[in-house]
């Protein structure tokens, strides 16, 4: 009998915990309205000063730890250059007449004829605005003003 009597006692624990929580269970499903109080405003109502908050942005100009690339930049738009217009040199009566080397040198002297005087020019050579680049036996190499020509040997 003394254990019918621990095993009521029990079941009767059981049964109120059940009951409670069935209780608080309905209870938040159906909940019971209250009354809502109307509160008085007052007619005239001034809103507060509202402060700014401060701004900042992330700049995430780090390497993609997954992939291993930087990010694309932005690309702004680069100003458009101003057309420079190339003045135009006139150009100049030259003539190659031959060119001498001593033997076993590398040195050479070329005959060139610039607007009808005759001139001996080395190579890196300037005379009358006119440098004598580089030149053979056939041609040579000339730059004056914004111009450079080869002329061949004339006969």
């Amino acid at each position: 009998m003394k254990k019918n009597k621990k095993t009521y006692l029990l079941l009767a624990l059981v049964l109120v915990i059940w009951g409670v929580l069935g209780f608080k269970i309905v209870g938040a499903i159906n909940p019971t309205e209250e009354p809502i109080e109307k509160v008085d405003l007052p007619e005239t109502y001034v809103a507060p000063n509202l402060k700014k908050h401060d701004t900042f942005a992330i700049a995430a100009n780090y390497r993609d730890p997954f992939l291993g690339t930087m990010p694309k930049s932005e690309k702004t738009e680069r100003p458009k250059k101003k057309e420079i217009k190339k003045v135009q040199t006139p150009q100049k009566n030259i003539r190659y007449a031959g060119s001498v080397a001593e033997n076993g040198s590398n040195k050479r002297l070329f005959f060139v004829s610039i607007d009808g005087q005759q001139h001996i020019m080395a190579q890196n050579e300037t005379v009358a605005d006119v440098k004598l680049i580089r030149g053979n036996q056939e041609s040579i190499k000339v730059r004056y003003g914004t111009r450079t020509e080869t002329i061949l040997l004339q006969q």
